[in-house]
């Protein structure tokens, strides 16, 4: 099966011909960008129905990213939450760290397709940033990405990386120097470069088509986890979880399962410090729809109508806005969202680590946390599978720091 292939025939209408998924989605966006996401959306379309590239993005999954990644039975784990046999998806183990490669690669693939000469991004924990400077250095385009300055101090070894691989970092220093602010820098250089530059977005936000795009390219994760659980256990998983910032790890995981209806669907967001406004990151919990960043979606929101300050332990996370079809998701009732606290991902970060010997990303760690507490409640021959999106090496220092240990050793 192609790497942008659609699983599930009866679900793949959607989005609409306009970018919508039921209500929410499409294109809010100056004019000045509207050719280059009609170009965009055109050579989207046209390679997916092109074996070459098809033939290109299978072989660097393959060989570059070290695609499939496996499923993995922790084992451990599962005895500890005393319930259901606790499965991971491991997206740590591909290279780079995370699951972000998958799409850097293939819109990589189509910078060059469309004849651009220069790639930007955003990056939040960084992790689409390292992506982002490594498609970039394999095909020799050059990559500028934009991050927050409170994401550049959290993250410095991903900063350190993605210099590395050649990628100049632009510390953006405006609002709360977060993700947010990041995208807001880096479509204001979209703007202003569009003829020569393409905007490599790292999750399933943004205007028509990246959220669709991001989600197929993302949604090998899936289709190889719900084959993997059917040739390993004879049967599919009784609940996938996966973690919720502005969705990409999650939509590709749950796309391909959402057909299978007996299998439950759980994202989980930030609850951050608390369920005050301000203190957390789960707009789909405690936001309403809104415009921002180009799609019509759940958004945090003070009474005025303006975008709300998020707060959330884990830079990946750190977003008040969500991609339109976890919004459409939500409405529906398809996938169920709730949310973990900081403290809770932070001591299930040290779970995992001695109980599996694994460091789970600060942001799989908040699907880790509600993971085991509904396996808890189900019976031991049930299983839950939980995408392990990234692993956790990037957010070592940053634990150190919060527990007061400015040296881990």
């Amino acid at each position: 099966m192609s790497a942008v292939d659609q699983h599930n025939p009866s679900a793949s209408h959607l989005p609409d011909k306009h970018g919508r998924f039921g209500d929410f989605g499409g294109r809010f966006v100056p004019e000045t960008l509207t050719r280059a996401l009609d170009e965009l959306e055109s050579e989207y379309e046209s390679a997916k129905k092109d074996p070459d590239f098809q033939r290109q993005l299978d072989e660097l999954l393959k060989s570059f990213v070290g695609r499939p990644s496996p499923i993995y039975h922790a084992k451990r784990l599962s005895e500890k939450a005393g319930g259901a046999q606790i499965w991971f998806k491991r997206e740590d183990l591909n290279h780079t760290g995370a699951h972000k490669i998958n799409n850097t690669l293939g819109q990589a693939l189509l910078t060059i397709r469309m004849g651009k000469q220069r790639v930007i991004a955003e990056t939040g924990a960084g992790q689409h940033g390292v992506a982002t400077a490594t498609a970039c250095a394999h095909f020799g385009l050059p990559c500028v990405v934009y991050m927050g300055a409170e994401d550049v101090r959290r993250q410095k070894p991903n900063v350190f990386s993605m210099k590395l691989m050649g990628a100049e970092v632009c510390p953006v220093t405006s609002g709360s120097k977060t993700l947010r602010d990041a995208v807001n820098e880096a479509m204001r250089d979209w703007m202003a470069s569009v003829e020569n530059t393409h905007y490599i977005i790292g999750s399933v936000i943004g205007p028509h088509p990246f959220p669709m795009m991001v989600r197929d390219f993302q949604s090998v994760i899936g289709r190889e986890a719900r084959q993997q659980c059917l040739d390993v256990m004879q049967r599919l998983p009784d609940t996938v979880v996966a973690c919720v910032g502005g969705g990409s790890n999650a939509a590709g995981m749950f796309y391909p399962f959402i057909e299978d209806s007996e299998v439950e669907l759980v994202g989980v967001e930030a609850g951050g410090l608390s369920s005050a406004p301000g203190q957390n990151a789960s707009p789909l919990t405690h936001g309403m729809p809104g415009v921002l960043h180009g799609s019509y979606s759940y958004v945090l929101q003070d009474e005025d109508g303006q975008t709300a300050p998020v707060h959330s332990v884990s830079a990946g996370l750190d977003y008040p806005g969500v991609g339109p079809e976890h919004s459409y998701w939500k409405d529906s009732g398809r996938v169920r969202y709730t949310e973990c606290q900081d403290g809770q991902a932070l001591e299930m970060f040290d779970t995992v680590a001695r109980t599996e010997g694994i460091l789970p990303a600060l942001e799989t760690s908040h699907a880790i946390a509600k993971a085991m507490e509904i396996a808890g409640e189900m019976d031991s021959h049930q299983v839950v599978l939980v995408c392990l999106s990234g692993r956790g090496d990037k957010d070592a220092a940053e634990i150190a720091r919060l527990k007061g240990l400015e040296d881990p050793t």
